[in-house]
Parts: structure tokens; sequence; C-alpha cells
């Protein structure tokens, strides 16, 4: 049984890490969550912005869509506050085991009844300074969820923030060099232009920058795009 785990674990992370980009992990996570989590009829993944505006950022079902909405609107739920986590990483879940007879969470618990959801579980993907992300798991049937799914939904949901930190770094990364790629192009253009060496050329990008209250990378790119410094 233990090397089963270890097996499911071990593609799962493959999985994930596979992934190109960040809205591409998002979707995988949600399908290997129905796929691998026994019981688990539909997953969806939740993001949470600072102002409590809520997205569904990948979803199995349009259930998933309208149990977010009465989250949002009601301020509370499973994923709701796994998202509001305070204590990031921390494998804390939040599991309703028979929407007949939770009684936390009283506004929203009777529409996700309605909605025909018999048990869910949320767990905490990610948090940011802006916004936070939550992974959450529906069965229609109740009590389908034990301790076996729950411990593998952490895994999961583990695997996924893991995923998304090595993506979100790749692309910082590629970012950050097609910024020097493009201020070395604009660097190159001023000193042609104007005769002067690549430190006062940069000295030129820079002033640009502060004076015109725009970011470097913005005032590379417009001098490359069109050879004219804003403000010169």
């Amino acid at each position: 049984m233990a090397e089963d785990h270890a097996v499911r674990f071990a593609r799962i992370a493959r999985e994930l890490a596979a992934q190109r980009s960040e809205q591409a992990v998002l979707e995988r996570v949600v399908e290997l969550a129905v796929q691998e989590l026994d019981r688990c009829d539909d997953a969806g993944i939740m993001l949470l912005k600072r102002k409590q505006e809520v997205e569904t950022a990948a979803t199995s079902s349009d259930l998933v869509v309208h149990s977010d909405e009465a989250q949002a609107r009601n301020r509370e739920g499973p994923c709701f506050d796994a998202a509001r986590n305070t204590v990031p990483w921390h494998n804390a879940v939040y599991r309703i085991d028979d929407t007949a007879t939770e009684d936390r969470w009283p506004a929203y618990v009777p529409e996700a009844r309605e909605l025909g959801v018999g048990a869910m579980m949320g767990f905490q993907l990610y948090r940011e300074e802006e916004s936070f992300g939550a992974l959450d798991l529906y069965a229609k049937e109740p009590h389908a969820f034990d301790d076996g799914p729950e411990r593998l939904g952490w895994v999961l949901a583990s695997h996924a923030a893991v995923a998304l930190n090595s993506v979100r770094t790749s692309d910082q990364l590629h970012t950050a060099l097609e910024t020097r790629q493009e201020i070395g192009k604009a660097l190159g253009r001023v000193m042609e232009r104007y005769g002067i060496s690549d430190d006062m050329a940069f000295a030129v990008l820079q002033r640009a920058s502060q004076d015109n209250n725009i970011k470097l990378h913005t005032i590379a790119d417009e001098v490359v795009r069109t050879g004219r410094i804003p403000g010169v």
C-alpha cells in the first residue's frame, strides 16, 4: 500500500513539474484531483484577492463556479477559509463531511447542499502579498472523504504549490532576461544616435524613466520600437 502511494505521489509530482505555465499547472491540478482522489466528483481552484474579490481560476464543472460565487457572496466556506489561512504552507484542511449536518459556514452550506454537494474539502495552495489560492474538492455523496483522500489532497496541494513556485520563478527569469535584452538594444540605439558611452546612454534612459514616471523597461521598449526617447 505504501509503495502504491509513493508511485501515485511521484506521478503527481512529475505531471505538475511538466507544466509550462501557471494556468497549465492550475488546470492539471484540477484534473489530477478528480482522477486520483477516490470519490472526488469535482474540483476547482479559487483565487482570493486582498479586497476579497474571488475568481475561479480552474474548474472541472459549473458546480465549482456556482460554489465559488456562493462562498464569495457569503464571505465564508471551506475554500474561502483555506485561501485566507494565515499560516502559509500549513497543512490545515477545511472539511465538510455532510452538508446536511454541517453547522459551520451557516450561510454557505445550504447553498452548497442545493448545488448537490454532499461533502467537500478546501486546501490552501499559496499565499502571496496580494492574492491567495485554494484547492476545493467536491463529492456528491456525504462522508465521501475520509483520512485517505484528505492526505492525498494535501499532498496534491503541496506538489501544486511547489510546481507553481517553480513555473513562476521560470517566468520571472525569462521576463528579466527579455527586459535586459530590450534595455541593451535601447542602449545601443541611444549610443549610436548621440555618440555617447554606454554609461551615459544608461543615464539618459534612467533620467527619462524618472522624469516621466515610467518604468525603465517601458522606456527601453519605446526607444527600440520608435527610436524616440520619451520627454527628449
